[in-house]
């Protein structure tokens, strides 16, 4: 039987088919309907439809409250409150598990990916926001608050003076790491010391102090995950993965900030990058 896995994205639906030996029989991508609740349930009972018959498997921005079983935390705001699960099961007449889309990215690369073999696996979403996840033994660990790996809403550890003042953040807090460490926080970040408004990636090309500011903080906040967590390998994903500096620097900087004589930790990119989200989907029925 077929491993069916949606991702529901911002701007797209990407739904894919793994076979017995987790190969790739069947993809296919549609625009998300935006703020159409309904033309969202559509869209994605439509494509699984189009897959074929068997399990399914959705990551979606947020995730299922365990008191209510309704959406909650999503940053494609329409889906907040509603009954995504309990609708797409009766679309389409069978079971659906549903997770965060972090936590998706996190079993990809736990299961087959850049994280495979490894014991405990935290993945990292360094984009236009900041996510995280944790897999343990290739299964992805929830939490009874279905938080688990909630990372970018974390404040940012050991603020200095050039981290204040702390910038708010959409979730009502201030200082969370995913104000600083996502492509629009980094953009954010440069203007403020520059004047100059950039985007992540020519601030990237052009180097200089806002991306040393960057990849001191970005190692400061994976270190509290090291201190905590200890995992054998951090994956890293979204388009600030893509910048080659953080898998050299990182580590040597997190080191002053990890409680320990030796960092075993590795941190490593993604191996298969957009993919991993709508793979880590469909390895929900492993």
């Amino acid at each position: 039987m077929l491993r069916i896995g949606v991702d529901l994205g911002g701007t797209k639906i990407e739904a894919l088919a793994l076979d017995g030996a987790g190969g790739e029989v069947f993809r296919k991508r549609v625009p998300t309907p935006q703020g159409d609740y309904r033309g969202t349930l559509k869209a994605i009972s439509s494509l699984v439809a189009e897959t074929g018959e068997g399990t399914v498997g959705i990551g979606i921005p947020g995730a299922l409250s365990r008191v209510t079983g309704l959406v909650k935390n999503a940053n494609s705001t329409w889906l907040i409150g509603k009954p995504l699960k309990h609708d797409l099961e009766r679309i389409l007449g069978r079971e659906v598990r549903i997770e965060n889309d972090a936590n998706c990215f996190t079993l990809s690369e736990a299961v087959d990916g850049a994280g495979k073999g490894a014991e405990v696996v935290f993945g990292v979403i360094l984009g236009t926001g900041v996510g995280g996840g944790i897999a343990v033994r290739g299964k992805v660990l929830t939490g009874p608050n279905a938080i688990a790996g909630e990372w970018g809403h974390n404040p940012l550890p050991l603020p200095t003076a050039e981290d204040l003042p702390l910038p708010a953040c959409y979730c009502g807090r201030a200082g969370c790491i995913e104000t600083y460490l996502s492509g629009p926080g980094l953009s954010r970040d440069h203007q403020g010391a520059t004047g100059r408004r950039e985007s992540p990636e020519k601030i990237v090309s052009e180097g200089g102090k806002s991306i040393d500011r960057y990849l001191e903080r970005l190692a400061r906040a994976l270190a509290g995950v090291i201190n905590v967590l200890d995992p054998d390998v951090i994956v890293l994903g979204g388009g600030m993965s893509n910048v080659g500096r953080l898998y050299t620097e990182v580590p040597r900087l997190w080191t002053r900030y990890v409680f320990s004589d030796h960092v075993a930790t590795r941190l490593a990119r993604n191996a298969h990058g957009d993919s991993s989200g709508v793979r880590g989907a469909a390895w929900l029925w492993d």
